[in-house]
């Protein structure tokens, strides 16, 4: 493909973030064991969320794949590495030290005597949280140069013969999906927590199966174009898959007649069929519809990023205030979507944006504007505050 932007990874990275950010806005209300609880909780909305944390970061980090695929082929594999270390692993400390202490500081309150005495200790403990991310991407960048090497090396064409058999057929890309099963399932038996350490090969390597997907598909325009040409028959076996998740997910204890492990592969070969199909489905329908990138989604698509990295430390502080109050479980969760929502943006708009140095610090570049783009900025920002 050409260097140009592909304006539905830009759609999708925005609306897969703030999918995200919406996940974490209702755990609190789920019933799963996460950083502050409320006390009713609801089995319908875990049921559902359940379903759509299959295939959300694995979709991002196939996109992160293709962005470096991009970024490779207009600069030099040392400019590339300078990069990702300005925007990757300077953002990832500086979270770790600034952003993740008050969300790590609500989790554990109740043995704390104050927030600002236990600061040093929280800032040097260097806990990625959230942030595991942002700590995966770091080193899977790192891996691309030499993974983008031997994509442009004589396996080349190698692989592009192999691409061109899949997409001859209608669900050729869809059967990709047992290599991902066998890496996974596999993987689940040596590794079987289901924390995101970068040492837990089952977690590392699953999103990194998707980060080598996006780094190859983008390097054939016929099987992008695919993509789009097969959203249907992809769109049927997310369907297929949907069914089968659901099907396990609600089945009756089966403990009498598998094994612990057995029922747990079966887990994970349903929530692999969602997570791939999803993948196919979302980019090819995206690739039908979302084919421009209009100026107010480019710097949502800059912003996003420290979105990220701030808003589950909003979430927490204000959800740990939310939760305690005496009203229904859905009052409460609106309130904390709109305002954990309203201060994260606040923050990205009024702290980050307009200052170079702070910018660099959460992974930006710097911005080039004259008086007269800072002036019509101001006014904009003037007149959404008013």
């Amino acid at each position: 493909m050409n260097n140009a932007r592909v304006s539905e990874l830009d759609w999708l990275r925005v609306i897969l973030i703030l999918a995200v950010f919406l996940h974490h806005v209702l755990m609190p209300f789920n019933g799963d064991d996460w950083h502050i609880m409320n006390g009713e909780s609801s089995k319908i909305l875990d049921d559902v969320m359940v379903y759509f944390e299959q295939f959300r970061l694995p979709i991002l980090f196939f996109i992160a794949g293709v962005g470096s695929v991009l970024l490779l082929c207009r600069i030099s594999p040392a400019h590339f590495l300078r990069d990702k270390f300005l925007r990757l692993f300077i953002p990832l400390i500086v979270g770790m030290m600034i952003v993740v202490p008050p969300q790590n500081y609500i989790e554990n309150i109740d043995k704390y005597e104050s927030f600002w005495q236990e600061l040093p200790q929280l800032v040097f403990k260097l806990d990625a949280n959230h942030l595991w991310f942002i700590e995966y991407l770091v080193v899977f960048s790192f891996l691309a140069v030499p993974l983008q090497f031997l994509l442009q090396s004589q396996s080349k064409k190698s692989i592009k013969l192999f691409l061109k058999r899949l997409i001859n057929t209608p669900s050729g890309l869809f059967g990709v999906v047992l290599v991902l099963i066998i890496l996974r399932v596999g993987l689940k038996f040596y590794f079987p927590e289901d924390d995101h350490s970068i040492n837990n090969l089952s977690s590392s390597l699953f999103y990194l199966f998707f980060f080598i997907a996006g780094m190859v598909c983008i390097q054939s325009q016929v099987v992008w174009i695919s993509l789009s040409k097969y959203r249907r028959t992809n769109f049927m076996w997310l369907v297929i898959s949907s069914i089968a998740f659901y099907g396990y997910y609600y089945s009756p204890d089966l403990s009498e007649y598998l094994s612990l492990q057995a029922r747990w592969s079966i887990w994970w070969f349903v929530c692999c069929l969602v997570a791939w199909s999803a993948l196919l489905t979302l980019l090819g329908y995206a690739q039908r519809y979302l084919k421009n990138t209009p100026k107010w989604l480019k710097v949502s698509n800059e912003l996003i990023y420290p979105f990220y990295i701030f808003h589950q430390t909003v979430i927490v502080v204000i959800g740990y205030y939310v939760i305690s109050w005496p009203i229904p479980l859905v009052y409460k969760a609106i309130i904390l979507l709109v305002s954990a929502l309203l201060i994260t943006v606040s923050i990205c708009l009024l702290a980050v944006y307009p200052f170079n140095m702070i910018r660099r610090l959460f992974g930006l570049k710097p911005r080039k504007i004259n008086v007269s783009d800072d002036m019509a900025y101001n006014k904009s920002l003037h007149r959404s505050i008013q």
